[in-house]
């Protein structure tokens, strides 16, 4: 999850490496997801308190002010965590992060409507290819959960863009924009407290809670430190955007080499479409701004 803050550039050296690794301690979240033993609900939990509270040291000195905007987005952000979870536990990891990944292809149907933005020719193209790719995730032989497990990744994909236009509210700058990270995770936190204490009466092993704190420490709130730095010092949107889909590439990377999960060659297709569609809108995208008279 990309949150962009805006500060004055630094000089220092190699802040995409900053980006880079914030994208590849993204990446592993479908690994731990899938080998903890734990369910979608249990592992929320601590995953979510830990990120909550690893955040809220990190962004501390920015307050943790609320507004009705940043509330919604709070609200987004935990729906689009779990979804994702539960996403990973059903179908496979490819199939998961692909398919949140089309996040961008609801920001190009809904910007318009959010801030009357003019819909391009480019958008039209770069959303018929990705609602292509999505419908391969679909064919062949699929289990039930496989079909339950793509619905609730295209919902979390949903969420995620829904969230990332509202950030862009004048409002969601007037407070500390990581507050909706924070209380988002507060929210799951909530939600999950009933699973995660029967889990607790059930017993949970050392190897899970360890698990636990990989990825709310290190997977979210380590990772978040690090792309934020890598905005503080100066790296451009665009820059931290491409850099960033070394996530959906590198996750079912991870699942196969260490637990032998095999996405379908139909699910690489569309994961492939998917983003190469969405990197190539994104750079014809910053081409045209470049020029003075674009359409």
């Amino acid at each position: 999850m990309t949150l962009v803050i805006h500060s004055r550039p630094s000089t220092k050296s190699s802040p995409l490496l900053l980006v880079l690794g914030a994208a590849i301690l993204w990446s592993t979240g479908g690994l731990f997801i899938k080998a903890t033993h734990l369910s979608a609900f249990e592992l929320s939990f601590g995953r979510s308190l830990l990120a909550a509270i690893t955040i809220a040291i990190f962004t501390r000195k920015e307050g943790f002010g609320i507004n009705p905007v940043s509330a919604v987005t709070s609200i987004l952000y935990a729906a689009l965590l779990i979804l994702f979870v539960l996403a990973t536990k059903l179908t496979t990891a490819a199939n998961a992060i692909f398919l949140q990944y089309t996040a961008p292809v609801y920001v190009l149907i809904l910007e318009p409507l959010f801030y009357k933005e003019k819909f391009r020719s480019r958008d039209f193209i770069t959303v018929a290819a990705c609602i292509a790719g999505m419908s391969l995730f679909f064919v062949g032989k699929l289990r039930p959960q496989d079909v339950t497990g793509n619905l609730f990744a295209l919902a979390s994909g949903a969420c995620f863009a829904l969230f990332f236009l509202l950030l862009r509210h004048s409002k969601a700058r007037q407070v500390n924009r990581a507050s909706s990270a924070i209380y988002g995770n507060l929210i799951c936190v909530l939600i999950c407290a009933p699973a995660f204490f029967g889990a607790l009466q059930r017993g949970i092993g050392a190897g899970d809670f360890g698990r636990i704190a990989y990825l709310g420490v290190v997977q979210i709130g380590f990772a978040y430190l690090l792309f934020t730095l890598a905005m503080a010092r100066g790296v451009r949107s665009l820059d931290a955007s491409i850099i960033g889909y070394v996530e959906p590439v590198l996750n079912p990377v991870w699942v196969f080499l260490f637990i032998g999960e095999r996405p379908s060659g139909w699910a690489l297709v569309g994961g492939a479409i998917i983003v190469a569609s969405v990197l190539g809108h994104m750079i014809l995208a910053a081409k045209a701004k470049r020029k003075p008279f674009a359409v």
